[in-house]
């Protein structure tokens, strides 16, 4: 009877885990099966699959093409092929652009490196695209030299203006050295009382343009120079000059355009209208024809194909002219108050009226249609503002809003100069749904194992007669609060608030004060302080597994030797004191790149769930989950491999030749020591390693697997460092025949029959050496062994 208790009691908890785990890998499949049948439906989008062409962006409803291609699926050619022009070769040019030829100036030469010569493809009066003439350059000349040379300007402003060009027609090999010399000298050639010729300023516009290819980061570097300020000044006020003397004609080349306009004489007093428009374009550079400019205009008129339109007003019956300049971006404008770290276009444009006349009553009305990615940002607030040439910087003085309309931002300013819409963007994001009901049920059962498992150890203490197993309890407890903090924390408290519909309707539209940065962080330190705890915890858990391993290396290799000397506190210290400097020091070094910014918690952490951020603010390299969790995890996981492998090999798969009659038992017994020892040793973490294919196929699979094994990884420990030891059976027994005596339906049993006993010793007795290695790895054994230690150890 005695036999048949302990065996029903056996199959009992048999029963009950298998129930535990058919239910998690039936639900686990229900998952995939969904996910499998979601992804085999086309998402609905207004867009047909592959709409826009050769490399086009489908944005805010329509095609953004390329330089090279345009037309509304961006299909039709805008470039010049390949070209030779006598000994020169040049790769493909977008229509506008100027290309520089492969050959370049010989490295014994001042201008080593750089191209010998350029050419243009432009359309020609037909409208037909062509290739014009070759410049060649003089290759012992350079940006510095041409620097010296800014007095010669009359007399040689032609060959200064084309060697300038030919040195900065490649932007992404410009210096902030070459910005600005190339800056100083274009400048001058600007300047009136240099007398440069107009094809001198014109081959200077072109300048200008490929000056603004330059990346942002050369720019700011730039505007660190003594001189800086000074240098861009001069050169953003020559060319306001400079719009009043082109006539009819405009001045277009892809990052800047340059409009004039000449009043008739004799006009009546009253109020003339200038109305200058800049349409949108099918790519990010300005063409021929993005510009438009209307008289007598006495109100603004947007459409949908303006993107920005500036409405001059004048009472003085003696302006002879006006003109305007529009920058496609605001490189030239280094602001030490505005903040930019996004790359959404910010076009400049600036109105000055014949300079010879003080027209005080001036004024402008403006209308910007901001050019920004709709589905990820939405306009948190904006400011009218002009180019303050005493403060260097971008100032409100003057300027008032109008409101906005239908995505259009409407300033009003009453004078004339360079004028901007500074904008700050909030970004949408897509925060997560919320743990499915898989990872839930797999998290509470960790969670529920964890806590019987860490109640065991210490309650039992007394009976075992043994001192708790430190490192198993650690290491439970820190697994139990980083589950707690995963479930209950993970998700970010601001994906409960409701953001504002419409692209302009959450902006702030009434007072017209400066912005700092172009980003809105909504700060939330509950998010943040989860992040850190889950940070901490978590390299807490693997920090335990290591020492873990190395622990149960310790005695297993060398059987029967004591610990070291003040284990506990050793290990007390490495458990709960790395994890602690290394996320202190993380978080640390983010502040103290922020300074005050309120951005360095988008620094540290995700703002879709409360989890480390997988790339910094200086991209992947500097990613806190890449150096304070992922570098350390592996080096962890890579040190348990290797003594897992050296335990399976010199343990517990280690061949005996005595093994014979008990085969059978023995292959089981080492299969579930196995299990054990992997289990605490996290080897399933390494799945996560094989989630980062590219087939999604692939990763879904090892996703709900990596998701099984370690969800539930609490309740492997429980049932392998818990349920399995004797004292728990006998615990379990006992509440049994309780139960059984309560109710009168189950006849008390004895807790294990003595015939199984009396066969169990005389089998182990006959193996001594395999009854050594094995009882190492029962619970209860390894508390003896450490208790041994300490004995031997009594400062431990």
């Amino acid at each position: 009877m005695a036999s048949s208790h302990a065996c029903n009691l056996r199959v009992l908890v048999a029963v009950v885990c298998g129930l535990l785990t058919a239910v998690v890998l039936g639900l686990g499949i229900w998952r995939l099966v969904i996910r499998i049948q979601r992804g085999t439906v086309t998402p609905s989008s207004s867009t047909p699959i592959e709409f826009c062409k050769n490399g086009g962006t489908w944005q805010n409803g329509r095609c953004i093409c390329p330089e090279e291609w345009k037309g509304l699926r961006c299909t039709i050619i805008n470039f010049c092929e390949n070209s030779t022009y006598g000994n020169f070769t040049f790769n493909r040019i977008p229509v506008g652009r100027y290309g520089s030829s492969l050959q370049v100036c010989d490295k014994n030469t001042l201008n080593a490196g750089n191209p010998l010569a350029i050419r243009q493809c432009s359309f020609n009066e037909n409208g037909e695209i062509k290739l014009q003439n070759v410049t060649i350059g003089n290759c012992n000349q350079n940006l510095e030299t041409l620097e010296k040379q800014i007095v010669n300007i009359s007399t040689q402003s032609q060959s200064i203006s084309n060697e300038v060009q030919i040195l900065t027609s490649n932007a992404s090999k410009l210096t902030p050295e070459n910005i600005m010399s190339a800056t100083k000298v274009v400048g001058q050639i600007f300047n009136t009382s240099r007398n440069a010729s107009s094809e001198a300023k014109k081959v200077a516009v072109t300048t200008v343009s490929q000056l603004l290819d330059a990346s942002e980061d050369v720019f700011q570097r730039t505007a660190t120079a003594a001189d800086s300020d000074d240098a861009f000044a001069t050169l953003i006020e020559q060319m306001e000059t400079y719009s009043l003397s082109l006539g009819t004609q405009p001045l277009i080349e892809p990052n800047i355009a340059i409009q004039s306009v000449n009043f008739s004489s004799g006009g009546n007093e009253g109020s003339t209208g200038v109305l200058f428009t800049v349409l949108k374009g099918a790519s990010d550079s300005l063409t021929f024809g993005s510009t438009s400019v209307k008289v007598d205009v006495d109100k603004l008129n947007p459409d949908e194909q303006a993107e920005l339109q500036i409405l001059l007003n004048t009472s003085k019956i003696n302006v002879k002219a006006c003109g305007f300049v529009v920058y496609q971006n605001n490189k030239l404008f280094q602001s030490k108050t505005f903040i930019t770290k996004s790359d959404f276009s910010q076009k400049i444009v600036s109105s000055k009226t014949d300079e010879n006349v003080e027209d005080q009553s001036a004024s402008v009305e403006m209308v910007f249609n901001p050019r920004y990615n709709r589905t990820e940002f939405q306009l948190h607030s904006y400011a009218c503002v002009y180019w303050n040439f005493s403060m260097k910087d971008w100032d409100t003085h003057g300027c008032h809003k109008r409101g906005a309309t239908n995505g259009f931002l409407y300033c009003y300013c009453n004078h004339t100069t360079n004028f901007a819409v500074l904008m700050s963007f909030k970004k949408e994001y897509k925060y997560p749904e919320s743990l499915d009901v898989f990872s839930t049920f797999g998290c509470a059962l960790s969670i529920a194992g964890l806590a019987l498992t860490i109640i065991f150890q210490i309650g039992t203490r007394k009976v075992r007669k043994t001192s708790v197993t430190w490192v198993l309890v650690s290491l439970c407890v820190s697994m139990l609060i980083f589950n707690l903090f995963f479930v209950f924390g993970i998700e970010n408290s601001n994906k409960n608030v409701e953001t504002s519909s419409g692209e302009t309707s959450g902006a702030n539209l009434s007072e017209n004060e400066m912005l700092r940065q172009d980003t809105v962080v909504v700060a939330n330190p509950k998010c943040t302080a989860v992040a850190v705890l889950l940070h901490y915890f978590g390299l807490a858990t693997f920090v335990w597994m290591g020492l873990s391993a190395a622990q149960l290396c310790f005695l297993l290799i060398r059987t029967m030797k004591p610990l070291p000397q003040h284990f506990i506190l050793f290990t007390s210290l490495i458990g709960w004191g790395v994890p602690a400097v290394v996320v202190a020091v993380t978080v640390g070094i983010i502040c103290s790149q922020n300074g005050n910014n309120s951005q360095w918690e988008l620094d540290y952490r995700q703002e879709e769930i409360c989890w480390l951020a997988t790339q910094g603010s200086s991209g992947l390299i500097a990613s806190p989950l890449l150096w304070s969790f992922i570098v350390p995890v592996t080096l962890i996981l890579i040190s348990n491999i290797v003594m897992f492998i050296i335990i399976v090999i010199k343990v517990l798969w280690k061949n005996n030749q005595n093994l014979t009659s008990t085969k059978k038992v023995s292959s089981l017994k080492k299969i579930l020591s196995t299990l054990s020892v992997a289990v605490v040793f996290g080897i399933t973490w390494i799945l996560a390693y094989l989630m980062l294919t590219d087939n999604d196929d692939i990763r879904v699979i090892f996703s709900y697997i990596f998701c099984l094994l370690n969800t539930t990884q609490g309740l492997q420990i429980f049932i392998l460092y818990t349920v399995r030891t004797k004292i728990f059976q006998s615990k379990a027994s006992e509440v049994l025949k309780s139960l059984s005596s309560t109710t009168g339906r189950v006849k008390v049993l004895p807790s294990m029959p003595l015939r199984l006993r009396v066969r169990m010793y005389n089998m182990i007795r006959s193996f001594p050496a395999l009854h050594e290695r094995f009882r190492l790895l029962e619970p209860s054994t390894l508390s003896e062994e450490m208790s041994e230690s300490d004995q031997v150890n009594p400062s431990i």
